[in-house]
């Protein structure tokens, strides 16, 4: 595999130039992909692979939370005491602003719980909550690639409508899961989320058409684009010139070259 997409250093805080849409934010940044290189290395241990994928999750959820409201504000400072025109006036995250964060167990559990704690931060706690869905791929027992998906029920803690909806999913393989997600926040058509926003580490070209066709408009955040599986001139081409001929997942549906099952990694459970 030769991909030409990753093979220059990339300044901190771009994006990577790609023709899959405008909802689709692929972050172009070196420490994040240094850093995600190594929590996928086979011989990085448990407590590292911890301390990466926060460390990631924190990333990630900042450049996101421009998906929240924004407002116009003239805030004091410790010098207004001093000089009266010594204050803050500009945009800024509207702190007010309802936030609802989806822990799909078990891979999101970790990177729900960092969106919930880092969300406090800058909007009002009592706007801030987080819903638990519990599901897992279901796989074909023949061909071993992944079928659909297996629900087994959710924590949901109250409507959605007027309120911005992030999934921090770490990786986004078929978008099989996702898509159920999203579908489960969009059956009440008098109770709609502002905006759906997902997050995952790593995002396949199958998983972009997947939940983009299903969902328009969601907002797709990642770390990475893995395509690993495709022709080698899709490989020395822009992302998505050839979308229909790109591929990141082999026949179990596993992302190519990706980090392995993370979901069995994080907690050192195989099953």
């Amino acid at each position: 595999m030769s991909e030409t997409a990753y093979q220059n250093i990339l300044a901190s805080g771009g994006r990577l130039s790609h023709r899959y849409g405008d909802h689709i934010h692929i972050l172009s940044d070196s420490w994040a992909l240094t850093a995600l290189a190594r929590l996928g290395h086979p011989d990085t241990d448990l407590p590292t692979v911890h301390r990466l994928l926060v460390a990631c999750y924190r990333g990630l959820l900042h450049a996101a939370c421009e998906q929240l409201p924004s407002k116009q504000v003239d805030l004091d400072t410790r010098m207004t005491a001093v000089e009266p025109n010594a204050k803050f006036q500009g945009q800024i995250i509207d702190p007010d602003s309802p936030a609802v964060v989806v822990d799909v167990a078990r891979g999101g559990m970790i990177p729900g719980h960092l969106f919930q704690t880092e969300l406090m931060d800058i909007l009002t706690p009592e706007s801030v909550r987080v819903d638990h869905l519990y599901m897992q791929r279901r796989v074909n027992p023949e061909t071993g690639s992944v079928d659909g998906v297996d629900f087994y029920g959710s924590k949901i803690g109250g409507p959605v409508g007027g309120a911005t909806v992030f999934v921090p999913d770490p990786m986004g393989a078929t978008g099989s899961s996702v898509s159920h997600v999203l579908g489960h926040y969009k059956t009440n058509p008098e109770d709609q989320p502002r905006r759906l926003v997902t997050c995952h580490l790593i995002v396949t070209p199958e998983y972009l058409s997947k939940v983009t066709t299903d969902h328009p408009g969601t907002q797709i955040y990642a770390l990475r684009l893995d395509r690993g599986r495709s022709p080698a001139h899709v490989l020395s081409s822009v992302p998505g010139t050839h979308w229909d001929q790109e591929s990141g997942l082999n026949e179990h549906d596993y992302i190519i070259p990706g980090a392995g099952g993370l979901g069995e990694v994080i907690n050192n459970a195989y099953v």
